[in-house]
């Protein structure tokens, strides 16, 4: 130590002088804008200035923790876009580190992280870690509401709103909208009762499997519109067998009228990938009821191009929660896929929902945890672009809902049919059309 205290006794050479000054100026400012009275830490680490100001110890756990998810992020993008230079399209083959994972308390991990983000920072720091979040991960700060000074925590900054022209919604009433930002991996339509979605290639799991056994997925062909509405009066009467879908929408008078003269319908799905640095909010794709929350208690593996390619069933084995009801089309669904890191989804209809709670029992031996909102059969209506949850960072939502499809079962055969207007790996931002139909 004397040594090197001697060494900062010599005498700088003259073109340092400028530098020296402005460094310690910039020092100077740092320290009388930190709070008169800091904030006590745990394992804090305490500053070299003479004052007692310290910077909490849980603080500097979280922007480590940041870095190494930046340092992630880059190698991770680099390999995707590698394989796409080559046209290599990604195909399912597991490896250890995928059973590795299996090994790890990624739920508790979870929590943990959730702890971190959800410590208050301080106001002078603030603006520094969410500037350096955003160069990381690519978010867009002028869109937040409000000054970076008044979000507390990286919970709070999260799980930010944006101002009102950020994210316009497409007024067309013949559109269904983007409900997140994100990016579109998968898309199309549902056919027959085994009806099953791609994770990758060489990887499928049903549609079923994702929104639960009980899930009334309706799988109608042309054919079979005439009889299923002689079944529904059956169907009525055997209410302690059937499901909540049964009773409160094959029950209504209204449906039971008109289900002879609606038009065919089919069944698509649509799968976003939201990244950290995405806006995490989730919204309403189009005007609906809203009738049962299903939650899945399930593992929290992440949800990464490389998760996705070398974990079967990920999205089936994932903690989710599941909106299901009814709009103008048939029947909407919408999975909110938690990730690690990412086991907090609220639920701003319902905000008593806790999502990765411990558990005692294996997981996939707890069946899942309904609710009926309005037994009714009414609902919860929602609006195009209404705000309805939120991921603490990213994750993935999937919708499955019923459109317009011509009679004969072939797409482009008229013009009412519905139709896409998207890509895979298109980025799409909240409010933006997914897919269009024309009234008949």
């Amino acid at each position: 130590m004397t040594k090197w205290r001697a060494s900062r006794s010599i005498p700088l050479l003259n073109y340092n002088r400028i530098y020296l000054h402005r460094r310690f100026h910039f020092t100077a400012f740092l320290r009388n804008a930190r709070p008169a009275q800091p904030q006590a830490s745990f394992g804090g680490v305490a500053s070299n200035s003479g004052g007692s100001s310290q910077v909490p110890g849980a603080t500097v756990a979280t922007i480590l923790m940041l870095g190494a998810l930046h340092v992630r992020r880059l190698y991770d993008d680099k390999k995707i876009e590698e394989a796409k230079a080559k046209g290599i399209e990604s195909e399912f083959r597991p490896d250890v580190k995928a059973r590795f994972l299996r090994l790890l308390p990624l739920r508790s991990i979870s929590r943990f992280w959730g702890s971190l983000t959800g410590v208050e920072l301080p106001i002078w720091l603030r603006p520094y870690v969410y500037k350096a979040w955003a160069r990381a991960f690519h978010s867009n700060l002028e869109e937040a509401q409000l000054p970076l000074e008044e979000y507390a925590s990286l919970r709070e900054f999260f799980v930010r709103k944006l101002k009102e022209s950020s994210r316009p919604i497409d007024s067309d009433p013949y559109c269904l909208v983007s409900p997140a930002d994100g990016t579109v991996l998968r898309f199309g339509e549902l056919r027959g009762p085994g009806a099953v979605i791609e994770q990758v290639k060489g990887c499928s799991y049903s549609a079923s499997s994702l929104l639960g056994a009980n899930s009334h997925l309706p799988m109608i062909a042309a054919e079979d519109t005439n009889e299923d509405s002689g079944k529904e009066e059956k169907t009525v009467r055997d209410v302690n067998q059937r499901s909540w879908w049964s009773i409160s929408f094959l029950a209504s008078p209204k449906v039971r009228d008109d289900v002879s003269s609606r038009p065919q319908k089919g069944l698509f799905y649509c799968v976003i990938y939201l990244k950290p640095g995405d806006y995490h909010r989730i919204h309403s794709p189009v005007d609906w009821n809203l009738l049962l929350r299903r939650h899945f208690s399930g593992h929290l593996f992440p949800m990464n191009e490389r998760a996705t390619r070398t974990i079967k069933n990920l999205y089936v084995e994932n903690e989710r929660v599941v909106l299901e009801g009814q709009w103008k089309q048939g029947y909407m669904a919408m999975a909110a896929i938690g990730a690690t890191n990412i086991g907090s989804i609220e639920l701003y209809i319902e905000p008593t929902l806790k999502t990765n709670k411990p558990q005692k029992k294996l997981l996939h031996s707890l069946p899942p945890d309904e609710r009926l909102y309005e037994p009714e059969g009414t609902g919860v209506p929602l609006r195009k672009g209404d705000e309805v949850a939120a991921f603490n960072m990213g994750s993935t939502v999937v919708l499955v809902f019923q459109a317009p499809v011509s009679q004969s079962g072939t797409i482009k055969d008229s013009s009412s049919d519905f139709r896409f207007c998207i890509k895979r790996g298109d980025r799409i931002r909240m409010g933006e059309p997914l897919g269009r139909w024309n009234q008949s």
